[in-house]
């Protein structure tokens, strides 16, 4: 079992450059010292990646960078006020990949003047700079802030809760497909932003839920092909949750249909009908 040091939480390039180094030399010392650590791990914002960024980091054995991307849409980019362009990413992303650095991308989704075309377009161009992996994560407006107060103005909604589930799940099967890692959807749970929340999507389990929604697509695919009835359908028990959905939600979607469902595990299968 391995691990990274990981800093998080910020735009770890952009801060005061000694700073950096004292952390990033702690980071190297710590895995000299413990083999359990694979690499060092930050987040950052595309403007904040240069090649003498990448020397220093490389120096101090770095093995992955994240970029704070959001949109690759610089209208999206520049109502939300993000301070980069989707020129700045790709350069970043392109020089990060050059020095031979594990390349993360992360997005949001419903951000303000945003549209699910916007997020599809972005995803699109993430795959085009063919990163390693992918976060998503849903806007979240929360009080005091900008988005907090365009959303108590009545001038921005973000997307609803069933929009942005139908809209990750498109998107992470995209991401799976051409085979990048979504290492993470929606934001940790988190008293805080719970408190705080005015509006967006916010979801302990909205990875789980997602993929929840790409089993009911599957199944209504293949079922409607059928004539209605009653039909068992298999899969691997570690599927069997998402297949049932939360509260059986998927099955009172299939019998909605005139699906009658039981679900039955069988190792190694993902849909099988009978």
């Amino acid at each position: 079992m391995t691990a990274e040091i990981a800093f998080f939480g910020g735009s770890f390039t952009a801060i005061e450059r000694g700073y950096m180094e004292s952390l990033l030399c702690t980071a190297a010392r710590a895995m000299k010292k413990f083999l359990v650590y694979s690499g060092i791990r930050c987040s950052t914002r595309p403007d904040c990646i240069s090649e003498k960024i990448l020397d220093i980091l490389k120096s101090y054995g770095v093995t992955a960078i994240e970029l704070g991307a959001q949109s690759m849409d610089d209208n999206v980019l520049k109502a939300n006020e993000r301070g980069h362009s989707a020129e700045d990413v790709l350069k970043a992303a392109r020089l990060i990949k050059a020095y031979g650095i594990e390349l993360g991308l992360q997005m949001m989704t419903g951000l303000y003047r945003d549209s699910a075309e916007s997020c599809r377009f972005t995803a699109e161009e993430f795959i085009k700079l063919a990163p390693q992996t992918v976060r998503i994560y849903p806007t979240v407006i929360l009080r005091n802030t900008r988005l907090g107060e365009l959303f108590e103005r009545g001038e921005f909604m973000s997307f609803s809760f069933n929009e942005t589930v139908d809209l990750c799940a498109e998107l992470l099967r995209k991401f799976t497909e051409n085979q990048i890692r979504v290492i993470r959807m929606g934001l940790h749970a988190s008293p805080d932003v719970e408190r705080e929340m005015l509006g967006g999507v916010y979801h302990p389990a909205l990875r789980e839920i997602v993929e929840s929604r790409i089993f009911l697509i599957d199944m209504k695919a293949r079922l409607m092909g059928l004539e209605k009835g009653y039909y068992n359908i298999y899969t691997d028990p570690k599927n069997l949750s998402k297949l049932i959905g939360q509260k059986r939600c998927n099955i009172k979607a299939l019998a909605e249909m005139g699906y009658e469902i039981d679900v039955l595990p069988l190792e190694g299968e993902y849909l099988l009908i009978k």
